[in-house]
């Protein structure tokens, strides 16, 4: 496939790490759109300290991070009413409320976008993005020219890359060597922790990723399934989702260790292939050195070795 390969996917006010567990064990988040956004209020205000918005912490309090009626009177809605949002038995609140509770959690613009999700309560299927002769040409081209990339879709499943994407992230083009979906591979493989170095921040940016994904397509039996396999699997995952932390794919600088380049930091910018208008469709993460660079040197290597 001229350097490609591809697979395509089938188809309670106390601290501690119950912010993202509801009722039965199962995460805040998934599947049922009014009780993920409760959860996700819940665990955003867990992470606010009193001090933060002038109220007076004191070492006897009990919850972690806001009270219910401190968030309410910071956004100037009721108590009764903020309780209602977070157990779910009020729906579609107005954008004016939206804004302030934004405001009083402090929500980054992503964390925002996520909040507007939620009180959607959107329904409908998880978009069937695939992957195109036109992107595997591409994807086989930047290899050439010593750019490593590999394409997701919002389940994180791996469902395209190039030879020194594959190389570069662990070995994807062998499936008996790494999982080809990024969020198992980091939180039930060990070998990721040497492959990226700061491994926390490379696994919080997928609890983020999948959270998002969750909340636009709670209907999504797939990745509920995922997600509920790493939280039975994973302490460091369950500890990470409590968190609500959301994450939007974006560009910056990663850190990643290969067997024989040593440790290697590039550059990466991420590229949206919509599916449908909307929809997510995939994400095509591309890696890059500048040139003149060791690690421009070091990529120049891998890349003759990865097409032997």
């Amino acid at each position: 496939m001229n350097g490609v390969e591809e697979r395509i996917a089938s188809g309670a006010e106390v601290g501690g790490d119950s912010a993202g567990v509801g009722a039965g064990g199962g995460l805040d988040g998934v599947g049922d759109s009014r009780r993920a956004l409760g959860g996700f209020l819940r665990a955003r205000r867990g992470r606010v300290a009193p001090e933060e918005v002038g109220i007076a912490g004191g070492r006897r309090r009990r919850v972690r991070g806001l009270r219910r009626e401190e968030l309410a009177q910071l956004a100037g809605i009721s108590v009764d009413y903020y309780v209602r949002l977070e157990q779910g038995r009020a729906t579609q609140p107005s954008p004016e409320v939206l804004d302030a509770l934004a405001g009083a959690l402090g929500l980054d613009t992503a964390e925002r976008r996520h909040l507007d999700t939620l009180a959607g309560a959107r329904r409908g299927p998880a978009p069937k993005a695939r992957v195109s002769r036109l992107l595997q040409r591409v994807l086989g081209s930047l290899s050439q020219s010593h750019f490593p990339v590999f394409a997701t879709n919002h389940r994180l499943d791996v469902v395209a890359w190039n030879a020194l994407g594959a190389e570069l992230t662990g070995g994807l083009g062998n499936p008996g060597r790494r999982d080809r979906n990024n969020a198992r591979y980091l939180f039930l493989d060990p070998a990721s922790r040497t492959v990226y170095p700061e491994w926390e921040d490379r696994a919080a940016e997928a609890v983020g990723q999948l959270r998002v994904a969750a909340g636009l397509y709670p209907d999504d039996a797939e990745l509920a399934a995922l997600i509920s396999e790493l939280s039975g699997h994973s302490p460091d995952f369950r500890r990470i989702w409590g968190t609500g932390e959301v994450v939007m794919c974006a560009a910056g600088r990663k850190r990643l260790r290969h067997p024989a380049a040593g440790l290697l930091t590039l550059d990466f910018e991420t590229l949206h292939v919509p599916a449908e208008p909307g929809e997510t469709g995939l994400v095509v993460h591309v890696f890059s050195a500048e040139e003149g660079t060791p690690e421009a040197a070091s990529l120049a290597r891998l890349a003759v070795g990865a097409h032997d």
